[in-house]
């Protein structure tokens, strides 16, 4: 199938967030966890969009995903808090850690909120996107169990470790980088794999850590710059799994049961921005940046010089003017979810 299906921005969240609630979570949380799902598709992240419904379905199904989660906060200081999300579906405890980080923020100027045992996080710019808004400059990264190569290695032993960094922009758009310590990421394999779409060379190892294009066969990205993707990767298993006593990597050679179950930790940082540089020069100061390396010598192959983001905004605009193309196999694959739980597909 090489066709597509297009969405609109709303249907497609309420239809997403319905079959989340036909899976057993509350109608509040479903909608929290569509509404980051079709971020990503917006701005063009398709790999961390709702192609990810059924891997969160399975999830959900075999209880890695706490369908009634009690996020606790287990301490908690002027500036830093450290919450348990009791494996809560991502979207849900990334939340509710981007609210309490901007309440310290505004309090004292800075919020970090460590977040326990949560899973899946998505794609993290969507939650430094609000932050930015608020007028934060805002910073997410997260571990999880082994998915990358450790450079030198052969095997998964450290995770893909996304990284995201947002600042308020000169205008009501915010500037937001949102990448991980891999080349490519498991999203962006998966979906390969859904596809059948030849990989390029230097992405991937197979099962048994050869070098592969097959999507089929890809099972380990590898890191960005060698060592230093692989490096950053471990830096966030340090300083998130090990600072809330809940480590993934050690713990999934341990051999012990339950070592290899799907976990992450995550961290969310909010700094007051306008506290301390006045709203008005701030913005002014982001637009002068902006436009001065907009206006650097361009190399007339790469097209335009954009900043972090913005083709994901640019993205965005059009999607939300035109709909949401879905390739046919994720269409199929939400109709078929949808139908198990009496809905009528909504295209």
């Amino acid at each position: 199938m090489t066709s597509t299906i297009v969405v609109s921005e709303g249907l497609l969240k309420r239809y997403t967030a319905k079959i989340f609630e036909h899976a057993g979570l509350s109608a509040d949380h479903a909608a929290v966890v569509a509404d980051a799902l079709v971020w990503a598709d917006l701005r063009g992240v398709d790999s961390h969009g709702v192609s990810r419904v059924g891997f969160y379905l399975n999830f959900i199904q075999k209880g890695v995903i706490n369908k009634a989660p009690n996020l606790r906060v287990t301490h908690d200081t002027v500036a830093v808090q450290i919450m348990d999300a009791d494996a809560s579906a991502g979207a849900v405890a990334m939340g509710q850690a981007v609210e309490r980080a901007v309440e310290k923020a505004r309090a004292v100027g800075l919020g970090l909120v460590l977040v326990r045992a949560t899973t899946h996080t998505g794609a993290l710019g969507y939650y430094t996107q609000q932050l930015a808004q608020q007028g934060m400059i805002g910073i997410a990264y997260s571990a999880s169990i082994p998915m990358m190569a450790y450079h030198g290695t052969r095997v998964a032993g450290v995770s893909t470790a996304p990284l995201s960094i947002a600042a308020p922009g000169a205008l009501n758009e915010p500037i937001v980088l949102d990448m991980a310590s891999s080349i490519v990421s498991m999203g962006q394999l998966n979906q390969a794999k859904l596809l059948n779409k030849v990989l390029a060379e230097g992405l991937a190892l197979d099962a048994k850590g050869n070098p592969t294009t097959d999507p089929q066969q890809a099972a380990i990205p590898l890191p960005f710059a060698g060592p230093k993707g692989s490096g950053l990767a471990l830096m966030f298993e340090l300083i998130t799994s090990l600072l809330v006593m809940n480590p993934l990597v050690s713990e999934f050679f341990s051999g012990k049961p339950g070592g290899r179950k799907h976990q992450q930790n995550a961290c969310i940082i909010a700094i007051d921005a306008f506290r301390f540089c006045p709203e008005e020069t701030f913005r002014s100061e982001v637009a002068r940046t902006v436009a001065t390396l907009k206006n650097l010598p361009a190399r007339e192959e790469n097209g335009d010089i954009l900043m972090p983001g913005e083709r994901g905004h640019r993205t965005a605009t059009d999607r939300r003017q035109n709909g949401i193309p879905l390739s046919a196999e994720v269409a199929q694959e939400l109709a078929d979810f949808g139908q198990a739980a009496g809905l009528q597909k909504p295209w």
